[in-house]
């Protein structure tokens, strides 16, 4: 099968702790044709949705950072692959936020022809934090608004303290904790995120939360779906003097057993995730509440194998090669 990677440049990736290393490193263990591609490698020729992809298929057998700079030294090649994007098998969609809307603009339109991991039309309705709106019995008391009156007004009206997130922003940047015990801060935190300065249709909304103590006991758990099922787990543990459970923030990763409360809220978005061609997705919840749905670049596989001696990266390539033929054969 030929499958494509759109993602960021490889030279910026560790492969060793990367979700998008290991898909491709286990697409080219098979023997598929391994393309790599940016968001801006998407033209239009002649009505057609084209790319300029690189071939960075090698050798097989490997260890996985002798693979990673083999797939490097492909990029120094000049031969630059123009593929209409409807004669590969598979694409998947792994470039980090901010999502590039051009660009699933492009691919939008062979989403039926091509099996696209994420849908370009599911990452675009669910990028932003607001997604979580879908499931308001399962997540934290949440307020959005870019008015800061309002929102300082939230916080002293739930009295304890509150999250404060950007609506686009992953890995945890952003993300403050705040309360009404420091309020010279909160107003000029406040007015800062929601660009107070400016005229009001050009602030920025952002989202406050309620903030819920067990993540510091307990850290929260970041769950990998594939088509709505549980692939595996891992609890995310914040690190000394943080309460953010991002890994790119300094959380820790440690051993989770799934429980009978991770399993109601996974069955309770699965449906929706389905629909909205949300096929590979991080879940993290907290205690009992889903606070972050991952769809754009999710991470953890490299983590959970280690800690649950699996191979998630299989799991997931054999139901894409599976789902690919089936969109293959419909169409010819």
């Amino acid at each position: 099968m030929k499958i494509a990677f759109m993602m960021d440049p490889l030279e910026s990736i560790d492969p060793l702790w990367e979700t998008t290393s290991y898909l491709m490193y286990e697409c080219n263990q098979r023997g598929h044709t391994v393309f790599f591609l940016e968001p801006h490698d998407v033209y239009v020729r002649g009505s057609r949705l084209v790319a300029r992809m690189r071939n960075v298929t090698v050798k097989r057998d490997l260890a996985m950072e002798e693979y990673w700079r083999a797939a490097i030294a492909c990029l120094k090649r000049e031969e630059l692959i123009y593929e209409q994007i409807t004669d590969l098998d598979a694409l998947f969609l792994r470039k980090d936020p901010p999502l590039i809307y051009q660009t699933m603009e492009f691919l939008t339109p062979v989403n039926e022809q091509v099996f696209v991991i994420n849908g370009t039309v599911g990452q675009m309705v669910a990028n932003s934090k607001l997604y979580l709106l879908n499931f308001p019995e399962i997540i934290p008391e949440t307020h959005v608004s870019r008015d800061p009156g309002r929102l300082k007004k939230i916080i002293e009206e739930f009295g304890g303290a509150m999250v404060v997130k950007p609506l686009q922003r992953f890995g945890g940047e952003g993300v403050i904790k705040v309360s009404v015990q420091d309020r010279d801060n909160l107003n000029s935190l406040i007015n800062y995120y929601v660009q107070a300065n400016e005229p009001y249709p050009r602030r920025q909304a952002i989202m406050v939360q309620e903030y819920l103590e067990a993540v510091k006991t307990q850290g929260d758990v970041r769950i990998l779906l594939l088509n709505g099922e549980i692939l595996g787990a891992m609890k995310r543990i914040p690190a000394e003097g943080d309460f953010r459970t991002n890994i790119h923030a300094g959380a820790s990763a440690a051993k989770h057993e799934i429980t009978g409360s991770d399993r109601r809220i996974c069955e309770q978005i699965k449906d929706r995730l389905v629909k909205d061609r949300l096929f590979f997705v991080g879940v993290d919840i907290i205690g009992d509440k889903l606070v972050e749905i991952n769809v754009v670049s999710p991470g953890g596989i490299p983590r959970i194998n280690r800690l649950s001696n699996l191979k998630i990266e299989a799991t997931v390539i054999d139901w894409v090669e599976e789902r690919a033929q089936q969109k293959r054969s419909r169409r010819t």
